[in-house]
């Protein structure tokens, strides 16, 4: 996925990328924040790794605030637990 994110960077001609970090709805509210920092800096230090110039790349941390998947508190949803990636082209 990432890779193709990067593919994608490369040839369309990207002005900046936003990632975006989420999870899920196990584990609190305050270690929820933190690993969606993780899985965003995750994402986008792989995309560095790939090409992609840090100053294009900007994150946003969600926690659990955002789900795709509407959950009671505790639920472990493989689906809340992503990171979001957004481009704007030149």
């Amino acid at each position: 996925m990432v890779n193709n994110a990067v593919n994608n960077a490369r040839n369309c001609g990207v002005a900046s990328v936003q990632i975006d970090g989420h999870t899920d709805t196990s584990g609190s509210a305050t270690y929820n924040q933190g690993l969606s920092e993780r899985r965003a800096r995750a994402v986008r230090d792989e995309m560095v790794r790939l090409g992609v110039p840090t100053g294009s790349i900007s994150l946003n941390a969600f926690g659990q605030t955002q789900l795709a998947v509407q959950t009671r508190d505790g639920v472990r949803e493989p689906l809340n637990r992503r990171a979001e990636v957004r481009m704007d082209l030149r």
